[in-house]
This record gives C-alpha cells, structure tokens and sequence, in this order.
C-alpha cells in the first residue's frame, strides 16, 4: 500500500476536526492563558494553524536548526485569521505531500538547536509528527476552552458537549 495516499487521507481527517477547533476560539480570549507557562491561546492555536508546513519540511529541508533558522511566529488576531492562515499551511502541506513522492520521505530529518539533537527521524516520520503534533495541541486548546466554559466539538466523536452532558 502506498504511504502518501494514506498520509492524505489522514491529513484531511485531522483538517476537519481542526478546522471545527479553531472555528471556536474567542476573538477576546487570545491574550488568556491557563497558566504563566502555559502559551496563550493565540500562540497556542497559531502553532496549531501552522503545523501542517511541517509537511513542506519534510519536502524542502533535511533539517530545522533552531540555532541557525529565524522562527517568526505569525500574527494572527482573530478566528478569521486564524482560520485563514490554517488553510493557507494546510494547502501548502497539501500540494507538497501530493506532489512528492515515498523515496523523498525516506532520507533523514533532524531537528536541533545546533548542537542539541532533538530528534533524527525519517522525513515519513516527520510527516507523522506534525499529524500527532496538531493532535496533541489540539487537545490542549480544548482544555483551556473548557476551562473557559466553551463547548468542544467532537473529535473522533461526540463531544460530551454535543451529547447535552
């Protein structure tokens, strides 16, 4: 069975819960945080937004050097544009997953902080990263919506709140 298909097929599952996460995140909460080490609810749902260009990593760079690459985080102030710039990374994710192909994912990714090595994996695996990345943050941000007493869709499910719980 061929591995970009089946990545496809995942990345547009994951999508559309995403989509419906972020779809409810309050224009007047972005600056609000759980906990003072805890992101914000802007930058969390910001690096939400952005993890499907890890994809085009995986396509266009053997490495990310956190020591060597300028991170700008982009700025993003309401719902609209955060949607906005989710579905401009996802289609960029998209387009390069669809493009490439299984022999580009084979060869090593590193991500590290010059010296500091925090993981050397396939560039398949990092695809698969960024998919459990995006699930992993996504449930953060239903937690701290829930802490502000926001119903949460349903992921692979109803939702407790979709269910009158």
């Amino acid at each position: 069975m061929d591995i970009i298909p089946m990545l496809l097929k995942e990345m547009e599952q994951e999508a559309q819960t995403t989509r419906k996460m972020l779809a409810i995140v309050p224009n007047d909460k972005y600056d609000w945080q759980p906990h003072q080490k805890s992101m914000t609810i802007k930058r969390l749902a910001t690096h939400i937004a952005e993890l499907p260009n890890w994809v085009a990593l995986a396509f266009t760079t053997d490495e990310l050097d956190f020591a060597t690459t300028t991170y700008k985080v982009e700025d993003i102030n309401n719902t609209e544009e955060l949607l906005a710039y989710f579905e401009r990374c996802y289609a960029n994710g998209v387009d390069h997953l669809s493009k490439g192909t299984e022999e580009q994912l084979l060869p090593k990714w590193v991500l590290r902080n010059g010296d500091q090595i925090f993981q050397e994996i396939t560039k398949a695996e990092l695809v698969r990263v960024a998919f459990s990345q995006t699930v992993h943050h996504r449930a953060q941000l239903g937690v701290f919506l829930r802490l502000l007493d926001i119903p949460i869709p349903g992921s692979y499910g109803p939702s407790a709140d979709e269910m009158g719980m």
